[in-house]
């Protein structure tokens, strides 16, 4: 009697979850849907959890960590990205392997290992490669998690990471926790006296590439209660600017953010001169993003992709000391 209306439950509710505007799921009649982007996946429950992934991109790397699932994973690509101790550890120890880069993956090595899914952003000129995993029976699921522009929703994928590793509670868990905590502070950012201006990134060559008015840049400082100096613009992508642009736009600038990984002042001065002539860089505060790196590692890309709680944090403890007077930053650091 019980079993039946075990059975009558599930068959009743079939569970459809919102990622994003690019990525949804369902599950109905004992199959997964999933939809990312322009690419469609059905899997049947007899072949879920995976238990054998590789992952192309060190971005997803986070979810699997959030998500302690570290032992699923047999294979990456350029390890020397990855920030986690514990992979590194278990690539140490040969559990996981070094399938290449993305200049040349090791196709045989990873024919070899057998995974039941790679994980990999979508690159349009790795098709061939694409091809030759899946004519090898590879199932190859692609996932563009960088382009979510609103934080929450870059975190929601470790929903979907929890539903294909068996650990759908715990990725839920996860996320309401992560979730409370960004709104939360959220609030919190609103308590500040001063909504402070920010200037973000800087200049490569003769061009500055600054992050549309939509962008999870532009969202965080928002979130955060400072004005970002492009908050009028509608892009999801970087704007370019000219250094003239933007010196006559950040006259008003008190702190400047995501710096590049510069080591100090002078050093930034000697990569370009110019940036002695702006206000914020004599007054104002400049942060860069070193606060967890290591050698080409940088814990910001990897755990902050899913922790926006602390990468917003970090944001409101710049902007709005006064707030969190006990609190250390997590990934930004003040350059001197």
């Amino acid at each position: 009697m019980l079993i039946s209306c075990k059975r009558e439950q599930k068959k009743s509710t079939p569970e459809s979850v919102s990622i994003s505007n690019l990525v949804q799921y369902n599950e109905k009649d004992g199959t997964i849907h999933i939809k990312s982007g322009s690419f469609t996946y059905d899997f049947k429950q007899n072949r879920l959890p995976f238990k054998k992934i590789i992952l192309l991109n060190a971005s997803m790397v986070g979810y699997i960590s959030e998500l302690q699932a570290e032992n699923l994973m047999i294979g990456v690509s350029s390890p020397e990205y990855i920030y986690s101790e514990k992979i590194q550890d278990l690539l140490k120890q040969g559990k996981i392997q070094n399938v290449g880069n993305e200049q040349q993956y090791d196709i045989e090595k990873i024919i070899s290992l057998k995974p039941d899914a790679i994980f990999t952003n979508h690159i349009v000129s790795f098709e061939n490669t694409y091809q030759l995993l899946k004519n090898n029976r590879i199932q190859v699921i692609f996932l563009d998690e960088y382009m979510e522009q609103k934080p929450l929703e870059k975190t929601a994928y470790i929903k979907l990471f929890g539903k294909l590793f068996g650990k759908d509670a715990e990725a839920e868990r996860k996320y309401q926790e992560i979730e409370k905590n960004y709104n939360d502070l959220k609030q919190l950012a609103l308590k500040a006296k001063q909504k402070p201006t920010v200037l973000t990134n800087e200049m490569y060559g003769d061009v500055w590439y600054l992050p549309g008015g939509k962008t999870s840049t532009a969202n965080y400082i928002n979130d955060a209660n400072a004005n970002y100096i492009l908050k009028n613009n509608a892009d999801e992508k970087a704007a370019t600017m000219s250094f003239e642009e933007i010196f006559v736009k950040s006259g008003n600038v008190q702190y400047w953010i995501n710096a590049g990984n510069h080591m100090s002042k002078k050093e930034m001065l000697s990569m370009n001169p110019f940036y002695a002539d702006l206000n914020v860089f004599n007054k104002g505060k400049i942060y860069v993003i070193t606060g967890k790196e290591k050698a080409k590692a940088n814990d910001f890309f990897e755990s902050g992709a899913v922790r926006s709680d602390l990468v917003l944090k970090d944001y409101i403890k710049i902007f709005h000391p006064e707030l969190l007077p006990d609190y250390q930053l997590t990934y930004m650091k003040e350059l001197q």
